[in-house]
């Protein structure tokens, strides 16, 4: 698994793998050396009334050179002996046939055959070379990542899991002596931590996912109206002290997205504005339509983002100096995988007067119920 951890040092991971583990075939390798040598033969017989044969030797160095590249070291050589053979042949003199007339062109042949051996070879191994600095830098950025995420979590899991379990203990111990609101009190720090609990694992997958490289977005037609409540409904306990607003047209379409991602990016955002803003604040969603895409505002009219941070916030395992305890600084960066995987955007900017605001842009189809009848 290869996985992109510095930003500015990123490694397009899938890519890498793509090239490492779906070169051409054996059969192919040579159909592409042995074709590649033929074209520039054609090129060098269409031209060699305008150029002189050595000039020709040089377009096939130059080729030996390029399918180096991309080639094991096998069909490199093939391409290289094979080059040197119809240089001599076609081109030359005396030409049609493999005797090489004077010293200085014999001299010549020997260097080019020489030359595009140590060509071919030099080039497959710095291709080597490189590829081993990349393998071991995406070990060196996976043993970070890994590091940095189970030195957060190790906390982030342990301290629901200890909330969870002395509650349920006082339950049990003194069930029967315990006040009603001491009960309920109880019982409400157990749902509080699962819910805890319960995002944090979330989190850890949904980054494994994204880390893959083999997210896949399976769309559908979803009702935002659906989508909106159903999160809310998840976070009835954190947002009990906060103040929601909903804004969905009454007639909004249906869009086609992924239902679970796109719950986990508004779950995310939510609990990033219950997080960072004081108890009693204002969390407005809303959604629109712009042309082509589904836009969807998620506001709050807390103290907003330092300036300077924005850019930051969506990096991985990035906290905000002076954030309520808990939380690994994976959400931001998911809702941006998530939101990036349906091909839009994420934007974060600070309100005229106080608050942030976060805009997704998704370009999706639309549908109004009466549409999807014979669907």
């Amino acid at each position: 698994m290869y996985l992109r951890f510095v930003k500015g040092k990123e490694m397009d991971h899938r890519a890498l793998k793509v090239y490492l583990f779906h070169k051409p075939g054996k059969a192919t390798q040579y159909v592409v050396s042995v074709g590649g040598v033929i074209l520039v033969v054609l090129l060098g017989l269409a031209v060699r009334d305008y150029v002189g044969y050595r000039v020709i030797a040089l377009l096939l160095m130059l080729m030996v050179s390029v399918v180096a590249i991309f080639l094991d070291i096998v069909p490199v050589l093939v391409a290289a002996s094979l080059s040197a053979v119809l240089w001599n042949f076609l081109f030359i003199p005396p030409r049609f046939t493999l005797t090489v007339g004077d010293a200085e062109d014999r001299l010549l042949f020997i260097m080019y055959f020489v030359i595009a051996l140590i060509n071919g070879v030099a080039t497959y191994k710095i291709r080597e070379m490189q590829k081993e600095i990349r393998r071991k830098e995406a070990r060196a950025n996976a043993v970070k990542f890994y590091n940095a995420l189970f030195n957060s979590l190790s906390h982030e899991l342990r301290t629901p899991i200890t909330t969870i379990i002395g509650a349920a203990d006082n339950l049990q111990a003194l069930n029967g002596k315990l006040k009603a609101e001491n009960r309920k009190e109880l019982i409400n720090e157990i749902s509080v931590a699962g819910l805890r609990l319960n995002q944090q694992v979330e989190n850890l997958l949904s980054m494994s996912r994204l880390e893959s490289g083999f997210l896949q977005v399976k769309k559908d037609w979803v009702d935002m109206h659906d989508l909106i409540y159903k999160t809310l409904n998840q976070l009835d306990v954190p947002l009990q002290n906060f103040h929601v607003a909903v804004h969905i047209p009454e007639s909004f379409p249906l869009c086609k997205l992924d239902y679970g991602l796109m719950e986990h990016v508004l779950f995310n955002l939510v609990s990033n504005a219950v997080n960072h803003t004081p108890e009693d604040s204002k969390i407005t969603i809303q959604t629109e339509i712009e042309q082509n895409e589904m836009v969807l505002i998620v506001a709050d009219n807390g103290p907003g983002f330092p300036q300077k941070e924005i850019d930051k916030v969506f990096d991985k395992f990035y906290r905000l100096q002076g954030a309520k305890p808990g939380g690994t600084g994976l959400g931001l960066s998911i809702a941006r995988g998530f939101v990036e995987a349906h091909g839009g955007t994420i934007t974060l900017g600070n309100l005229p007067v106080c608050g942030a605001k976060f805009t997704i842009r998704i370009p999706t189809e639309f549908s109004y119920l009466s549409g999807l009848k014979n669907e």
